[in-house]
């Protein structure tokens, strides 16, 4: 990448239409949508105008709330082309949430399916509000939430709901805007503008609404196109959520900026994952870790074959060696990618290349993208430390976020005064520039005095035989402030007991990184985009475990 690129999200979708017509943008394998380059813009352009119709201007939020359907691809360029600024929404959210989101947003406009898992998604927004159905549709009004007015009905029925708009009626009122006027305000827009707000996952605290620009999104998309060698003939297959920087900048911007073929699939299942990577002869598939594992442990899959796929990343929550290993072999991803970033940092901030050894792929996160600086520094004071010394990962560069909406005083903590983003995560940089993520701040163990860094025993724990997956935890200690707690998924119709575990972990590992607990689970705590939530494990273990007292002690 030698220069940055500054231009719009709508701009780049129309120049990739001019230069590939005819070429195949989006195909999903388990409903009846396939669309060119030229046809996605155009059905956009008829999206953006019928938003325009329905009186969304630029700088308002519209808000989409659903897996990912084309619905969610459409309306992310067609707010794009009017300057209106998306916001996305956890598919897990239920009604708490979601009210909070649209009201922290001012949220004008919220797009929705029918659900998800156990979210009724129509029975919750009448929930949060009770007079949508007696409204007509477009009109809604209410002090509790005075941005909203519109909810529009992108699900499987024919009718809307009572008060909402069907998805198919963007494309009747269009034809109240001219063609002329779409264009005149994509012209004015700025590649500097706020196209996207991202709400955090909220691992701890209120989510926060991560403001990112066009520049942003774009210029960390090519990035890491590029870092996969993204071309033309490339066709990623899509099943990380769109609402989260994973499936939003790493997939559909990586593919936008290099004219590659998307494959999504609404929602992951490690069958549809795998007829799509066989049937659409994908080269390229993003996931968590646990994805590539629901793959490589699914019965059926060896009776799969992916004679193109090449390329991908693995990232959203710390790697195991054992697993990347076993995509390169089994799954024949010679060329898999490891990213590292945050949404504050648009997300990517290191990642390594299909140029990179196997060795730097499999035990590291890379070196900075281009145009993206980065440091370790102490905490505590603020220096950066030697190579190979554990400290907090900070980056400062394009891809640095506008701030948090709302939020002056979180964005000033998260921002400092010389543009650096502290990112709270504990890292290591080698003289070749290469980083290691070792745990999160609030991760790290202290036990009697000594640092423990969860990730460190995680990795080792994941060559036991028995162990499908593996976090390890802190718990609150009278005697030692905090104590080590093992929680372990097993393979299927595999044993081993906990006093095992702490024999297998103390041959080979100093005695003070023993588990003191282990807890057997059949799954972890996650956020929708496939993030562990330690800090539920946590409140959980000190339930399980009678904790109260030490917990009370730590926190007084």
């Amino acid at each position: 990448m030698n220069e940055l690129i500054s231009i719009t999200v709508g701009k780049q979708l129309e120049k990739v239409a001019r230069e590939y017509p005819n070429a195949q943008a989006i195909k999903y394998t388990d409903r009846d949508y396939t669309r060119t380059w030229k046809e996605f813009n155009e059905e956009c352009d008829k999206a953006a105008k019928g938003l325009l119709a329905l009186g969304i201007r630029k700088g308002d939020k519209v808000a989409i709330w659903a897996t990912n359907v084309p619905e969610w691809l459409i309306i992310l360029f067609a707010t794009a082309k009017i300057g209106a600024i998306l916001v996305t929404v956890n598919t897990n959210y239920k009604e708490f949430e979601l009210e909070y989101l649209l009201r922290q947003s001012d949220t004008k406009a919220l797009i929705l399916i029918d659900g998800f898992k156990d979210a009724d998604y129509i029975g919750i927004i009448n929930q949060i509000c009770p007079t949508l159905a007696s409204c007509a549709p477009g009109q809604y009004k209410d002090q509790m939430l005075p941005f909203l007015t519109t909810v529009i009905y992108a699900g499987s029925k024919k009718e809307a709901p009572a008060g909402m708009l069907h998805w198919n009626e963007l494309f009747h009122v269009c034809e109240k805007i001219s063609d002329d006027s779409l264009y005149m305000i994509g012209d004015a827009l700025d590649p500097q503008d706020v196209i996207n707000m991202q709400y955090t996952s909220g691992t701890t605290g209120f989510p926060k609404g991560v403001m990112l620009t066009h520049y942003n999104i774009i210029n960390n998309g090519k990035s890491i196109g590029d870092c996969m060698k993204f071309t033309h003939d490339d066709k990623l297959c899509i099943t990380v959520p769109f609402f989260h920087c994973f499936g939003l900048v790493l997939a559909i911007m990586a593919c936008l900026t290099h004219s590659s073929s998307m494959v999504p699939i609404d929602a992951y299942s490690p069958i549809k994952v795998m007829n799509a990577l066989q049937n659409e002869q994908c080269t390229a598939f993003h996931g968590v870790p646990t994805m590539y594992i629901g793959m490589l442990q699914h019965p059926e899959f060896r009776n799969f074959r992916f004679p193109r796929l090449r390329t991908g990343i693995m990232a959203g929550s710390p790697c195991p060696v054992k697993v990347m290993q076993q995509v390169v072999d089994e799954m024949g991803m010679h060329e898999i990618t490891i990213a590292y970033g945050q949404t504050e940092a648009s997300p990517v901030c290191t990642m390594t290349t299909t140029n990179d050894s196997l060795e730097h792929r499999v035990s590291t996160v890379g070196k900075t993208m281009p145009f993206v600086e980065a440091k370790i520094i102490d905490p505590e004071t603020g220096e950066a430390l030697p190579y190979n010394t554990p400290g907090e990962f900070c980056s400062r560069g394009y891809n640095t976020m506008r701030g948090y909406y709302k939020m002056q005083e979180a964005t000033a903590q998260a921002i400092d005064k010389d543009g650096w983003l502290h990112t709270g995560d504990i890292a290591t940089m080698d003289e070749q520039g290469y980083f290691k993520i070792t745990g999160r701040i609030k991760d790290m163990i202290i036990r009697g005095g000594e640092n423990i860094y969860p990730k460190e025993i995680e990795e080792f724990l994941y060559t036991h035989p028995a162990v499908s997956d593996v976090q390890v935890i802190g718990v609150p200690s009278t005697r030692y402030g905090e104590e080590i707690m093992a929680c372990i998924i097993l393979k299927e119709h595999a044993t081993v007991t906990e006093d095992e575990v702490k024999e297998y972990v103390c041959s080979h590992m100093a005695r003070h990184k023993v588990p003191s607990y282990v807890c057997f689970m059949d799954n972890f705590p996650m956020t929708a985009s496939g993030k562990i939530q330690k800090f539920k494990m946590r409140e959980n273990a000190i339930e399980l475990l009678d904790l109260q007292n030490a917990a009370a002690i730590e926190t007084a």
